[in-house]
């Protein structure tokens, strides 16, 4: 199978799941948008646990010690966080979104009111951080470049066709614009497993994705309206979580 012919039925899939979910919202009340959206916060939050939970991977102790592993994890997330912050990556993120929203209203003719470019906005970046900081995402695009076939990012792009129906239900055609970061995201993880070839270790992996799924933690808190934490910042953290990995595994 061709690398990333994986990312590409994703893409199709979540622009599929976003036509179905902006056909079906507007015959939807209110209410009902807002129990939907409720569900996947709730479905984020479980995924997140799965995910936090390979802190305590086996492998990952052996390789940093018994007590250290939640210290890289925190360390990851507090340099990533002060990182995202000076580079501001939330705020690009959004400028982003509504360049796109308002590219859509003078392609389309429509949907220029306040509340729909925040929509819209809002559809973008809670859909591209779902889509695209979850273990599948890198676990799966890292192992499709490693050559071990895209099965993960397949099953990914299932469960993402569904949970982009219903984001589009309540956030309209911002959950299908959200395919570009697909693209940029999961594409580049892809080519990067193709470059390392097996030169991550599994413990490094396992410290990325405990740390990924404290991110999808604060995506569902925003799904959920109990706080909007600024998770684009944050991203960084991603890219620290197997660099300190590796500091450790050096210093013991």
């Amino acid at each position: 199978m061709l690398p990333g012919i994986g990312t590409g039925v994703n893409v199709l899939t979540v622009l599929a799941g976003s036509t179905v979910g902006v056909l079906l919202g507007h015959r939807l009340p209110e209410r009902t948008r807002k129990v939907v959206t409720d569900g996947l916060g709730l479905v984020t939050l479980l995924i997140a646990g799965t995910s936090a939970a390979h802190v305590g991977d086996r492998v990952l102790g052996d390789a940093v010690g018994s007590s250290a592993p939640m210290l890289i994890v925190l360390g990851s997330i507090l340099i990533g966080g002060i990182t995202g912050s000076l580079l501001r990556i939330e705020d690009r993120l959004e400028s982003f979104g509504g360049l796109l929203q308002r590219a859509a209203v003078r392609r389309f003719g429509a949907g220029g009111s306040s509340e729909a470019r925040e929509r819209f906005i809002q559809g973008f970046v809670i859909s591209s951080l779902v889509f695209c900081v979850g273990p599948l995402t890198i676990l799966g695009s890292i192992n499709e470049g490693l050559g071990n076939g895209a099965d993960q990012l397949l099953l990914k792009s299932a469960l993402d066709g569904f949970a982009a129906i219903a984001f589009a239900a309540s956030f309209g055609w911002g959950v299908g614009a959200s395919v570009l970061a697909l693209i940029v995201i999961q594409g580049g993880l892809t080519a990067l497993g193709a470059g390392l070839g097996s030169f991550v270790p599994e413990a490094h992996l396992s410290a990325l994705t405990a740390t990924g799924g404290l991110l999808l933690v604060g995506v569902a808190l925003r799904l959920l309206d109990l706080k909007q934490v600024k998770v684009a910042d944050l991203l960084p953290a991603l890219l620290v979580a197997p660099l300190l990995t590796e500091l450790v595994v050096q210093l013991r």
